[in-house]
């Protein structure tokens, strides 16, 4: 048994080291598909679906937000809605491609659950408490399943659009309420190899003439990522290209095109984590993302597959403060939950399933001109493990140490010196046995460092 357990931490390790050599999906705690970002001040606010655990179809209940403010760190805000909150829906699966907008100081969610329309939530705050104002669906044709994969763009008059649909695509002129629309729902004549997932958006090109944008996931299968464009919100559209080709590296895609800090920004799923482990299919998805660049006509340039593009940190990452530890730019292996169920509940996300040799990552920490000191707060039901903290690679100079003790369930701080170091360097917590227990070492709460 303890030759194969060394057997996988080997393979482990190499396989980690394959992938950051290339640009893997942004979250690797759980699995998440149908990215819906969305930029508000300094922050991306990233929604997704969730895949839960073992499915093999679609199994999904719920929807997910993490935010970051250099695309390359991600903070876990666990599920912020799911299908629980609308009471007239009582199947526990369904929960499909949601969008999230902000007008007027409420927060918008279009969450289609399949088969029964397209509904909507609100909250005062991005991270919910969502409640549903109409107690049903916003649009439901229920002649047919097609009402899925909401799109919603406020255009510069005021005017709010939302399209959607598989395999035709739908729109309607939503008031200003968000909750309700005028007129009829408008179906659209089909776009050249269009199949669903459409994300709406407009800008300027560089003579600044305006642009409407219509992506989408390309015919399936597999699924790319295709576009087309418009001088109008509401059409004609006239297909472009691909922002992404059809590729057997993935199967299914979902866009989401947002522009941040000066950059463009694409997203879309795949099967990248899942495939880690094995080469079969299921239903276990992740969301990666790559820089976009556009021509001066506003048509955009094709990327090659997410694996193959760069996404760079925009900025730096502030260790000077209290940072919740499922915040991370790579965690392969880790969970991230409120449930304890070796212990008490938690009111935040807290990070577990910590194994022996496995690593959270932290991109370009800013150190200044010197930490002092490391805190983390951490609970152990047994035996606990050790915490090191390296900089620039998981074998990298070692830093700091923290030893995590039996804390009986509790959460405990431990603060330990660090060796001096200055600049930003990329951050590394591995994670190590300090008895024969390997598996589940701690539970992870957050962190922070003093000047």
């Amino acid at each position: 048994m303890k030759k194969f357990f060394l057997i996988g931490l080997a393979s482990l390790a190499a396989s980690l080291a394959g992938a950051q050599e290339l640009n893997m999906p942004i979250i690797q705690t759980k699995y998440v598909a149908d990215p819906a970002p969305y930029v508000h001040g300094d922050t991306v606010y990233l929604y997704t679906t969730h895949d839960n655990d073992g499915a093999e179809g679609f199994d999904m209940t719920d929807w997910l937000l993490y935010t970051s403010t250099d695309m390359v760190n991600w903070e876990d805000h666990g599920a912020v809605a799911s299908l629980k909150d609308f009471e007239w829906y009582k199947n526990n699966n369904g929960a499909w491609a949601e969008q999230v907008i902000e007008r007027n100081g409420k927060w918008y969610m279009y969450c289609p659950i399949h088969g029964n329309g397209i509904s909507v939530l609100v909250s005062d705050s991005p991270y919910g408490p969502f409640t549903d104002p109409l107690g049903g669906p916003l649009v439901w044709q229920k002649e047919h399943w097609y009402d899925i994969d909401p799109t919603v763009w406020i255009d510069d008059d005021g005017q709010a659009y939302m399209y959607w649909g598989n395999p035709n695509l739908y729109m309607v002129k939503l008031n200003e309420d968000m909750i309700s629309y005028s007129g009829d729902i408008v179906e659209h004549p089909h776009i050249q190899d269009y199949q669903e997932g459409p994300w709406f958006w407009s800008r300027k090109n560089a003579k600044g003439e305006k642009c409407y944008y219509m992506a989408f996931a390309s015919t399936c299968c597999p699924e790319g990522i295709g576009y087309a464009m418009s001088k109008n919100a509401t059409g004609p559209w006239e297909y472009k290209g691909h922002i992404m080709n059809h590729t057997p590296r993935t199967r299914g895609n979902h866009p989401g095109i947002i522009d941040y800090k000066g950059k463009s920004y694409c997203f879309g799923l795949n099967y990248d984590i899942f495939r880690m482990k094995t080469s079969r299919h299921a239903e276990q998805r992740s969301v990666s993302a790559a820089e976009m660049t556009y021509n001066p006509d506003g048509t955009i340039q094709e990327l090659p597959y997410f694996q193959d593009c760069k996404l760079e940190q925009v900025g730096s990452f502030d260790p000077f403060r209290k940072v919740e530890a499922e915040t991370m730019a790579w965690g392969y292996g880790l969970k991230t939950t409120r449930e304890n169920p070796s212990g008490p509940w938690n009111p935040t996300l807290f990070v577990t399933d910590i194994d022996e040799g496995e690593y959270l990552l932290v991109k370009g920490v800013d150190f200044g001109k010197g930490a002092k000191t490391f805190t983390a707060s951490c609970s152990s039901q047994l035996y606990g493990g050790i915490m090191e903290l390296h900089i620039d690679s998981a074998e990298g100079k070692c830093i700091g140490k923290v030893v995590v003790p039996n804390t009986k369930f509790k959460y405990e701080e431990f603060t330990t010196n660090l060796t001096p170091v200055t600049g930003k360097h990329d951050l590394y917590f591995v994670f190590k046995a300090n008895t024969i227990q390997k598996q589940n070492l701690f539970n992870w709460d957050w962190w922070k460092m003093t000047k």
